[in-house]
């Protein structure tokens, strides 16, 4: 895997963490919910757990009886204990966790920073148990790539030639379905959903964050310069600027029941 380009040692990395949870846990236990396998005794991965918001609630509703396993490379940030909460440190592109194991497999905000993302999604499928659901939260800068003004769009457009050298994917949340029908599954849905804000929001307070932390390296890879940062900057600092953010796309699969794997197996071996 790649080296996350924001690790956790960073100053102000948990704080902006923090902030993204608040952004977006609202979004994903609503996705989650809507699938209706996390219930009292479910076993639950989430892989790339950041802060472990997401696992900590939902070991919450495995109780008792259950399991959330929140899995991450680097758990120096998880701050929550809860009593059906396993933490687990580890690489998904090395291999599934526990194969066929979960009722709920979950990754948000990971595959786009994954040098091997077919291999993440295969072992990440591979996890769950039979009828199990596998739910995909990744972005599409598609709504960034045409903000307003046109100075904003010239950082972004510099912010995205930066991404693609670093080996980041900000365009795969409309492959997840393709790439998740290619493995033969079915029952593929999802949604794409965007978030309005302006200057001085906590969406402003985000990237605020976000690119502070990583200016030293955006400047230096030689796509963005100091002018165009504090321009951006200046705007998140700006109340009368609107404007939207990343399209997070969240993408839901079902698992094949037992007996349907066994035929698919069968047929297989016939095959060959």
């Amino acid at each position: 895997m790649l080296e996350y380009i924001l690790g956790h040692h960073l100053k102000g990395e948990g704080k902006r963490l923090a902030l993204m949870s608040e952004l977006l846990d609202p979004m994903h236990r609503r996705h989650i919910e809507s699938l209706g396998v996390v219930k009292p005794g479910a076993r639950t991965l989430e892989v790339g757990c950041g802060n472990g918001s997401i696992s900590a609630w939902l070991a919450q509703h495995v109780a008792p009886g259950g399991q959330a396993v929140a899995f991450d490379l680097d758990l120096s940030l998880v701050d929550v204990r809860a009593p059906c909460l396993d933490l687990r440190k580890g690489d998904i592109v090395a291999g599934p966790v526990n194969p066929g194991s979960f009722d709920l497999v979950t990754a948000r905000a990971v595959l786009h920073h994954v040098a091997d993302a077919e291999a993440a999604i295969a072992n990440l499928v591979a996890s769950l148990r039979p009828c199990g659901a596998l739910l995909l939260i990744e972005p599409d800068f598609l709504p960034v790539s045409i903000a307003e003004p046109p100075e904003v769009r010239a950082f972004w457009d510099g912010w995205l030639e930066w991404s693609r050298e670093r080996g980041i994917d900000y365009q795969i949340g409309r492959t997840l379905a393709p790439r998740l029908a290619a493995l033969g599954l079915e029952q593929i849905g999802g949604t794409a959903e965007t978030a309005i804000y302006n200057g001085g929001s906590a969406w402003a307070d985000y990237w605020t964050l976000t690119i502070t932390e990583l200016r030293g390296d955006l400047v230096s890879s030689g796509k963005l310069n100091d002018t165009l940062v504090d321009m951006f900057l200046g705007y998140c600092a700006d109340p009368t600027w609107w404007t939207q953010t990343i399209a997070f796309t969240a993408v839901h699969v079902r698992a094949p029941a037992a007996e349907q794997t066994a035929s698919v197996d069968r047929s297989a071996r016939f095959r060959i």
